[in-house]
């Protein structure tokens, strides 16, 4: 369960869904996680092909072994927009100063269903 930011709303037309798992590191401040989550939202202003973002924090539970910490989500209109949010130098930057305070890392694309 997650305790969303945000709601997808379909204004749109959308194909590609990308989930991006984060587990922070043993240590890593509740502030510095805010900061993430606040710097990780602003880059959906960035990459004009992002059709909708949200994101929450995951609940803790006994089932999922607590694998990870935050989950964000970003819808794109194409798979192209998608590779271009990935080579993107806001995105780029992100990584790079918060890279340090993560322990891992899942990201994954899927088709969205018509």
């Amino acid at each position: 369960m997650l305790i969303i930011y945000g709601a997808y709303v379909p204004h749109k037309r959308a194909e590609i869904q990308r989930v991006v798992c984060i587990k922070f590191k043993s240590g890593t401040t509740a502030e510095d996680m805010e900061k993430h989550m606040r710097d990780f939202a602003s880059m959906k202003n960035s990459v004009d092909e992002v059709v909708a973002y949200s994101a929450g924090h995951v609940q803790k539970s006994a089932v999922d072994g607590n694998q990870f910490d935050v989950v964000h989500y970003l819808t794109f209109r194409t798979v192209e927009g998608a590779d271009k949010y990935v080579a993107n130098a806001d995105r780029k930057a992100f990584v790079k100063a918060n890279e340090g305070n993560w322990d891992k890392v899942l990201e994954i694309n899927s088709n969205i269903e018509k």
